[in-house]
C-alpha cells in the first residue's frame, strides 16, 4: 500500500531520513510512539513530529507538528492558551459562530487516546464552547469494528487525535464528533475505519495522515475512499514539495488540504496567508500524482494526473493553533501541520450543509473559486511547472484554490 521510505522523485523522503535518527523507536509492524527530533529551522520557532516519520511499507504516519519552543503547560485561572483558538479561526475564515447542528464530523486516526474525551472537555470549556460528551450524545469514540474494544494507546497518535478533535470543536462548535480509532497505522486498518465512519452516518470524514504513492492507490480508492455524498478530507503532508505526493490526499475521491501561514494584519480581512514553508523538508505538501487519474473538475494544464492540493487552511506551527493534550502531553501546547488543516476543512463542509447524494464534494470549491481567499505568495520548494510549488493568482499546488471565505465554496449549489 504505502511505501514511505522513498519518494516518487527517486530520493529518500526527507521526513523519513530525519526520523531514522530515532529508528530504535520502531515498533513491529507500524508507527512509533516516541516523538521525533525537532524539525530543522533557520531561526525562530521549532517543532517536532508527534508521530515517527519512519514507518514500514504499507503504513501511514500522522502529520501533526508540536511546537518545542513552547512547552506544554497547565494554565492559571486567568491565563489564556497560546496559539489560535475558535474565535481566531472563525474570524480568519469568515465562519459562523454557530451552525452544524445535526451534522457529524468523523475523525479517523490510529491507536487509542484514552484521555480523548476528558481533554476535549477541557478545550471546549476553556473557550466557552457547548459541552460535547458521550453523556449528551455529542461525542462518540469507537474502534474500527464499531465496538468499544479500543486499540493500544499511543502517545504520538494521541497528540494527533487531540489536534483533530480540537480543530473540529473550534471550527464547528455545534457539530457532533465521531472518533474512529484504527487498530494500527496500516492502510487497511485506517481505510476500514473510514468505512466504519461512513457506515455510522458521518457525512464528513477527516484523515490527517498519509504516505508516498506506490502504485496501489486505485485499490485503496475503491475499497476505502469512494463514498459519494461524503466529504472526505486528507492532509497534503508536511514534507514540503521535496517529499513527493502523499496518499490519500492524491485520491480523486477526497479533498486534498494544503497548508498556510496565517497572520493577523491591518487589511480589511484582518488576516493574511502565504504558503507554509519552514524549510526544504518542512512545509505544505503538493505535487502531481504519479498514477491517480485527474478528476474532471480539476483543470490545471501542467499535470495530466491528479494534482494536490484542492484547498488549504492554517498549518504552519509558527502560526499554530492551541491544543489540549494530556496523554503524552502536559496540557496546553501549540500545534501545526496539515493535520490541523484537514479537520478544519472537514468542519467547514459540515457548516455548509449535507452534500448531494451522488456528489464528490471535492469538486465544490472548483465551482466557487470567487468564494475563497486566494493565496498568492510563498512557495514550498523548487519545481517546474512553477505552480506545483509556488503560489500565484488562481490555482497552485501548496494551497489549491485558496482558503475558506465563508461557506459558499463548500456547498453543492451554483
Amino acid at each position: 500500500m504505502f511505501h514511505l521510505t522513498r519518494n516518487k522523485r527517486g530520493h529518500a523522503a526527507p521526513r523519513v531520513a530525519a526520523a531514522l535518527l530515532g529508528a530504535s523507536a520502531l515498533i513491529a509492524g507500524g508507527a512509533v510512539a516516541a516523538e521525533a527530533a525537532p524539525a530543522p529551522a533557520a531561526s525562530g520557532p521549532t517543532s517536532a513530529h508527534v508521530c515517527s516519520q519512519a514507518v514500514h511499507p504499507g503504513y501511514a504516519t500522522c502529520f501533526a507538528l508540536k511546537r518545542t519552543d513552547k512547552k506544554a503547560r497547565a494554565m492559571s485561572a486567568n491565563d489564556t492558551p497560546s496559539g489560535y483558538g475558535p474565535s481566531d479561526l472563525q474570524s480568519a475564515y469568515n465562519l459562523p459562530t454557530n451552525g452544524g447542528s445535526g451534522q457529524t464530523v468523523a475523525i479517523v486516526d490510529a491507536q487509542d487516546d484514552p484521555n480523548a474525551e476528558s481533554d476535549l472537555a477541557t478545550y471546549r470549556s476553556t473557550y466557552g464552547l457547548p459541552e460535547c460528551s458521550t453523556a449528551n450524545g455529542c461525542f462518540s469514540k469507537i474502534a474500527q469494528d464499531g465496538s468499544t474494544n479500543y486499540p493500544t494507546g499511543d502517545t504520538g497518535w494521541a497528540g494527533e487525535i487531540s489536534l483533530d478533535l480540537d480543530m473540529v470543536s473550534a471550527t464547528c462548535p455545534g457539530c457532533h464528533i465521531l472518533l474512529v480509532e484504527a487498530n494500527s497505522a496500516n492502510m487497511s486498518d485506517l481505510g476500514t475505519a473510514v468505512n466504519q465512519a461512513v457506515s455510522q452516518g458521518a457525512k464528513y470524514v477527516s484523515n490527517s495522515y498519509g504516505g508516498n504513492e506506490d502504485g496501489t492507490e486505485a485499490q485503496s480508492d475503491s475499497s476505502y475512499f469512494n463514498h459519494p455524498g461524503v466529504a472526505i478530507t486528507a492532509s497534503s503532508g508536511d514534507g514540503a514539495y521535496a517529499a513527493g505526493t502523499e496518499y490519500p490526499a492524491s485520491s480523486p475521491f477526497v479533498t486534498a488540504v494544503g497548508g498556510t501561514s496565517l497572520t493577523k494584519d491591518s487589511s480589511s480581512r484582518g488576516w493574511s496567508e502565504s504558503v507554509w514553508n519552514t524549510s526544504s523538508s518542512e512545509g505544505a505538501g503538493s505535487g502531481c500524482s504519479s498514477d491517480e487519474t485527474k478528476p474532471t473538475w480539476q483543470t490545471d494544464t501542467g499535470c495530466t494526473k491528479r494534482m494536490v492540493a484542492d484547498v488549504a487552511a492554517v498549518a504552519d506551527p509558527a502560526t499554530g493553533v492551541a491544543v489540549y493534550q494530556t496523554y503524552g502531553g502536559s496540557g496546553w501546547a501549540v500545534y501545526g501541520g496539515t493535520s490541523a488543516a484537514s479537520p478544519i476543512i472537514a468542519s467547514v463542509y459540515a457548516l455548509a450543509g449535507t452534500p448531494g447524494a451522488n456528489d464528490v464534494p471535492a469538486s465544490y470549491p472548483y465551482a466557487h473559486t470567487s468564494n475563497l481567499n486566494d493565496v498568492t505568495t510563498g512557495n514550498n520548494g523548487t519545481c517546474s511547472p512553477s505552480y506545483y510549488c509556488t503560489a500565484g493568482p488562481g490555482y497552485d499546488g501548496p494551497t489549491g484554490l485558496g482558503t475558506p471565505n465563508g461557506l459558499a465554496a463548500f456547498t453543492a449549489g451554483s
